[in-house]
């Protein structure tokens, strides 16, 4: 996951005050770390530190991130664990002067490019792929930062939005296949970039443009430059998975509402499979789209069996093992009175290593329901992904190892059911050619090295930032 921003304002103004409401508007992109680099047009100023965006930035600490320019970032690590050294933006020193980065997906040939770059003299502080980036960037020193830009990008591989910044240029950028998103527009006086268009909206954008695949966008105060590379794709490949789960609902994604897509996996999903129920129910918060669309097609009420407790996050911590039991409940507590008794159908975004549906099959048949039947609002994960999605081996994958009815034995449930691949296309409205569908078909978009692959499947390495 992780998402990224960037702002450029007119002098005089703080894009700090613009950024902090932007990550606000992206924080479902990431919770464990974020950080803001902004420039006054002499220093770049750097803050950031674990935890959400209101833990880390209160009025004073932005006061001390004066200037008009500047790049934002949350994150959520996809492999490896998670340190204070790996928040972003990460800031260097080079020979251009100050450079920030903040990066949101994975660099298929990071490794490779890392080693080259420790040969030829690059010294590492993180284990993110996001410094490989930045190193790159410096190394073309002698080369106009657009240029730079645009040699860093046919030198990376993989699935990659990027937003950089330095004394006077905001620069972003887009892997050739548009796997990871990354948009733009004005707010005003304002020019403002960010991972989804929700961002933009919440600080007034009223025109929201697609940053194409393979695009560079370098802005300052003489406007905005647009540059591509040779090898773009003409057919995008977005990810799928941000229709199915990462997307907040309000959202567009190729002039797609992502709710909209989602209720219409739903409506999908009973043509497919119908079922006789008494009620249709998500697991919160992201099967409630698809939950809707699921019961307008079947014409089963749709209802609340599952509420959140909104204010556990990831921080949350468990007790000692004889409460465990509670804690679950403190989370995710089912609504007896919807459930008891009940035909339930249980919307979900997807199934990955099975023990959440498992959990979730448990509240709602104590709760007292007769049957549970699950859908899945994607198609089984049955590859890793290697460009940004916390899908990292197939042992971990429950699709991978187990048919079906195994997977169903396993969660609990009385039937189960997967979005096929088709519908799946259907539903978001393009060929199967226009989604990347790796974690599912086993097809990359972009090729991956063999390495990678055993790397992968090794689960160890360098430490890539989703």
């Amino acid at each position: 996951m992780c998402g990224v921003i960037g702002v450029l304002g007119p002098p005089g103004s703080r894009a700090a005050d613009l950024l902090y409401l932007g990550l606000y508007a992206l924080q479902h992109r990431g919770e464990e770390s974020c950080g803001m680099a902004v420039s006054d047009g002499g220093r770049v100023h750097l803050g950031k530190g674990m935890g959400l965006v209101p833990d880390v930035f209160n009025r004073e600490r932005l006061a001390e991130l004066p200037g008009p320019m500047g790049i934002g970032h949350v994150r959520y690590s996809t492999t490896g664990a998670s340190y204070a050294v790996n928040a972003q933006p990460l800031l260097a020193y080079t020979s251009r002067g100050p450079v920030a980065v903040a990066h949101n997906g994975d660099l298929v040939n990071a490794r490779e490019l890392r080693v080259q770059l420790q040969r030829a003299g690059s010294v590492f502080q993180t284990t993110t792929d996001s410094e490989v980036i930045l190193n790159l960037f410096a190394r073309f020193g002698d080369d106009d930062p657009d240029t730079a830009a645009m040699r860093t990008m046919a030198a990376i591989r993989g699935g990659y939005a990027v937003v950089m910044l330095t004394r006077d240029r905001l620069l972003a950028f887009r892997d050739p296949y548009g796997i990871r998103p990354l948009c733009w527009g004005r707010a005003g006086d304002a020019f403002i970039i960010a991972s989804e268009s929700c961002a933009l909206t919440a600080l007034g954008v009223d025109e929201v443009h697609e940053v194409l695949p393979g695009e560079l966008l370098s802005v300052d105060a003489g406007g905005v430059r647009r540059r591509r590379l040779p090898a773009a794709a003409d057919d995008r490949a977005p990810c799928a998975f941000e229709y199915i789960y990462f997307s907040r609902p309000d959202s567009e994604l190729l002039e797609r509402n992502v709710h909209l897509v989602r209720k219409a996996i739903g409506r999908r999903l009973y043509e497919e499979r119908p079922v006789e129920a008494d009620v249709v129910i998500a697991a919160p918060d992201s099967g409630t789209s698809a939950a809707m669309g699921f019961a307008e097609a079947a014409g089963i009420p749709f209802e609340i069996g599952l509420v959140k407790n909104r204010y556990v996050g990831r921080t949350f911590i468990h007790p000692e093992e004889g409460m465990r039991h509670l804690a679950v409940k403190v989370k995710l507590n089912p609504n007896r009175q919807v459930l008891k008794g009940k035909r339930v159908v249980v919307l979900d975004d997807s199934i990955v290593r099975g023990t959440t549906s498992r959990r979730t099959v448990a509240l709602v048949r104590e709760a007292g329901a007769r049957e549970v039947h699950m859908y899945v609002a994607a198609p089984p994960f049955l590859y890793p992904c290697y460009y940004g999605v916390d899908i990292s081996s197939r042992k971990e994958l429950i699709a991978a190892q187990r048919i079906l009815e195994e997977i169903r034995d396993f969660i609990g449930a009385d039937s189960l059911y997967y979005l096929s691949v088709e519908g799946l296309c259907q539903a978001v409205g393009v060929r199967p050619e226009g989604l990347c569908l790796a974690c599912m078909t086993g097809v990359y978009p972009e090729p991956v090295p063999e390495e990678d692959v055993a790397h992968k499947h090794a689960l160890e390495g360098i430490e890539h930032c989703g």
